[in-house]
């Protein structure tokens, strides 16, 4: 509870990394989401960074991921061999992670029809294979090797090296194009690549249609071989240009599938030469299954590599903010990071360089006192979370400030519950939340995309002490659905008035109302045991009755709000200069007031009721400074009281005018008399100390400006804040009202209708009424409620020790990044 009533201690670290370990240590920071990371080149622009390219790799593969192999998931079978665990997921070391990864990028196959295949495989015909056989004799020529047409039979594929095999991959782009653009993509590859290309089209037998507009068009199929590097990259360009000027034509890069066409190729051209065309089928057949087998384990594979591939992005981002050393060995950061966790900090460090296994160990320094602020940290769980989101919605706590969040968890439900009190009502919103609250591990509710339930789910604690407190305060209205409740009985009785006035029953029909006389013995034997008497919501005052009440209890409690958050401004401002004279100024007119009001409830009974004075009057004269011989005085000796409290008010203005300014002007100016004879240096750095601390303290011309506004805004405040309050009475009207007419026009009707009818007109009544009920009573009722609810908290309670002028602490944490919701 320490670090959430204030932020948590927080200091400024700089980090030496080694060069070799800097990608494991940061890497083990963020699992454990200790520190934030600042940016040590805010001048130097985002593309000339160190580790930009890495970034930029980084990004090309969660493209590729995203729009490619994504798609290829759709199209697999049901079955999935899985290979790794989600949960496994780490920022593995970027080299071997871009190698592994370059790998799966080829495997980013659009989903190619079957017919795509068989016309490809038909660019194979022996037509053609001595044109390929050459170029295979130009790629394949390891000395003890030598290639034929007659080879022997005996010869099988493990002759091969892995790295003949894997110079095959690059030399053959195959995929379809539109016919019309056949002639210019012909022509522009040959004109690109001079003749060194080997280009070969076939049209499809069969027509296809275009998902985009479903035209039937019969496609062309082609298969470019080629050799080198230099002339695959002008190939690739040229594919590319004619997807992005073109939508319409489909050209896919096609590296995987080529593995098994160009071992079946030199497998017919060197080994056992294939008689036909007719064994294409059993190849496309094993090719399709090999397909699926391999999108399945990409499919097992792929969410464990986008978190891995974030999770470098991330790190790299890091190392961006980071500044190499002089001598380019280490990378240099600074970081804002908890005190109570430099412990775990240096243990990170130490574990990066472990795995890494480096010599030389990274490590962090503590710095001096920063020039900035540092930021706000606070720990908050699933039942704060709420609570702390309604005050940083307002501002985030200034560095080690009193934290609002902390009182908010009582005030705020129970404000809201003043607006809102009803039994029935606050029983149905404890309902709904408790089963958020009940259902919060439930994967599908917590990752839903709507706003609106997020923020109603992020916030069910919130509503459940809502519910429970508008119970509460149902019970003390005593309102359930509009309708009274009797648990006990009534301290007001009938029987001795026909003793006493001799009535009749032709009395009780003759008149209306009657009025029952508290003096006569046995009529009021005394206050209800709890909540308000259910006998008042048979007067004809009842009305009038509830607003003095709860009109009063509304000042009673914002008076009482207040002035607990003017208490709490002792733990942010000076003392005797700032607490003591605003206590004063509001205790001494407000905390009056309060006092008369329940001075008033104590000493007159309902038997003297009708001699009791004035209380608002006695207010208007206590600042005119006279007395009024119609209002009587609650007790002796009133009008001296209340001027010297008048005067006590008026006295406290200048002291919080001119007290603040003037206590640190006095500090300044005898911190600069007791100033001894120093050093060149010692005494720049004194002055450069004292410059920050007149900074941060705001000595100065503007202080007196400063001080002026708050003293202006904090009296004329609390007048207006006082007077805010009444909304607490207002909005519980406005809702006991609403539930009133509610009932009497709607549910009381189907109450009049009797037999099998009055129960079908009952069913059809309640259901409108339960309708109305949560549309117009729960919803847009308790959404008003709760605005207002905030309101009080943001102006009236927070403006008078609260600033919100800080920012949080965003550490660095893979969580967070994966997680951001």
């Amino acid at each position: 509870m320490g670090a959430f009533f204030r932020s948590e201690e927080v200091c400024l670290v700089q980090l030496f990394l080694q060069s070799g370990s800097a990608y494991n240590c940061v890497s083990e920071l963020g699992e454990l989401g200790l520190v934030e990371f600042r940016d040590l080149n805010p001048n130097v622009n985002s593309f000339q960074r160190k580790f930009v390219n890495e970034v930029r790799r980084c990004e090309e593969m969660e493209k590729t991921f995203s729009e490619s192999l994504t798609s290829d998931l759709h199209t697999i079978r049901s079955e999935s061999i899985p290979i790794w665990d989600i949960h496994q997921a780490s920022s593995t070391y970027p080299h071997f992670l871009f190698d592994n990864l370059h790998l799966m990028s080829t495997c980013s196959l659009t989903p190619l029809p079957l017919s795509f295949s068989a016309h490809l495989l038909s660019l194979l015909h022996p037509s053609i294979r001595p044109s390929v056989h050459r170029l295979l004799r130009s790629f394949i020529s390891p000395p003890h090797l030598s290639f034929s047409s007659s080879l022997s039979p005996h010869v099988s594929g493990y002759f091969f090296p892995s790295r003949v095999f894997f110079r095959l991959l690059p030399s053959f782009v195959a995929g379809v194009v539109h016919p019309w653009k056949v002639p210019s993509f012909e022509r522009l590859l040959w004109r690109a690549c001079r003749g060194y290309i080997i280009v070969d089209f076939r049209e499809m037998e069969e027509s296809l249609e275009l998902p985009e507009t479903g035209e039937m068009v019969q496609w062309t199929v082609f298969l470019i071989s080629f050799w080198g590097e230099q002339i695959g990259q002008k190939v690739k360009k040229i594919c590319d240009w004619l997807v992005r000027a073109d939508p319409k034509c489909s050209i896919h890069i096609i590296r995987m599938v080529l593995i098994l066409f160009v071992w079946i190729l030199i497998y017919s051209v060197f080994i056992k030469p294939l008689p036909s065309l007719h064994g294409f089928p059993q190849v496309l057949s094993q090719t399709e299954h090999y397909l699926q087998q391999l999108l399945c384990r990409s499919m097992s594979v792929l969410p464990q590599w986008k978190v891995r591939v974030q999770k470098c992005k991330a790190v790299q981002a890091v190392l961006n903010l980071c500044s190499p050393s002089v001598t380019d060995k280490c990378l240099i950061a600074e970081a804002w990071c908890p005190v109570r966790k430099l412990l775990l900090l240096q243990s990170a460090l130490i574990e990066g360089t472990r795995k890494n296994g480096s010599g030389v160990d990274s490590f962090y320094n503590r710095l001096p006192d920063p020039s900035t602020t540092p930021p706000t940290l606070f720990h908050t769980n699933s039942f704060t979370a709420g609570f702390q989101s309604i005050v940083d919605a307002y501002g985030v706590a200034r560095y080690r400030e009193v934290n609002p969040a902390v009182y908010t968890i009582i005030t705020f439900p129970f404000l809201f519950a003043v607006m809102f009190g009803d039994v029935g009502h606050g029983l149905l919103m404890t309902m709904a939340a408790l089963w958020m609250v009940l259902q919060e591990r439930d994967l599908n509710l917590r990752t839903n995309d709507n706003e609106i339930w997020q923020m109603m789910f992020g916030g069910r604690y919130l509503i459940l002490l809502m519910g429970l407190f508008s119970i509460y305060t149902g019970a003390v209205y005593n309102e359930c659905f509009s309708k009274g409740l009797s648990p006990f009985p009534s301290g007001w009785h009938l029987q001795p008035m026909f003793q006493h006035y001799n009535w009749t029953d032709e009395t009780l029909r003759e008149n209306q109302y009657l009025t029952l006389d508290p003096n006569v013995t046995g009529v009021f034997q005394g206050p209800y045991p709890f909540g308000i008497d259910p006998i008042w919501r048979l007067a004809n005052n009842h009305l009038t009755f509830l607003n003095s009440y709860k009109m009063k209890m509304s000042v009673i409690i914002g008076v009482v709000h207040m002035t607990f958050g003017v208490c709490l401004s002792f733990f942010n401002y000076i003392v005797f200069l700032v607490l003591i004279p605003e206590l004063l100024f509001m205790q001494c007119l407000f905390g009056y007031l309060v006092f008369m009001v329940l001075l008033k409830w104590v000493v007159f009974s309902p038997q003297d009721s009708d001699l009791a004075p004035s209380i608002l009057i006695h207010f208007i004269d206590m600042f005119l400074f006279t007395e009024n011989e119609d209002n009587p005085p609650l007790y002796r000796g009133q009008m001296i009281v209340q001027r010297v409290l008048v005067v006590v008010a008026l006295a406290s203005v200048p002291v919080l005018l001119l007290g603040k300014p003037l206590y640190l002007y006095y500090n300044h100016r005898r911190r600069a008399n007791t100033r001894g004879v120093r050093g060149g240096r010692e005494r720049e750095r004194e002055r450069e100390s004292e410059r920050e601390r007149e900074r941060k303290t705001g000595i100065g011309t503007d202080v007196f400006m400063h001080q002026a506004i708050h003293t202006i805004e904090y009296c004329l405040g609390c007048i207006s804040n006082t007077a805010s309050y009444l909304r607490l009475w207002a909005l519980s009207l406005a809702h006991a009202q609403l539930s009133e007419v509610l009932w009497v026009m709607v549910m009381r009707i189907s109450l009049s209708w009797q037999g099998y009818v009055g129960s079908v007109v009952l069913a059809v009544i309640f259901s409108f009424f339960a309708t109305l009920t949560v549309s117009i009573l729960l919803v847009m009722e308790g959404l008003s409620a709760f605005l207002h609810a905030l309101r009080l908290h943001w102006v009236e309670f927070q403006n008078k020790f609260y600033s919100g002028t800080g920012y949080k602490l965003n550490p660095f944490s893979f969580s967070s990044i994966l997680n951001p919701v």
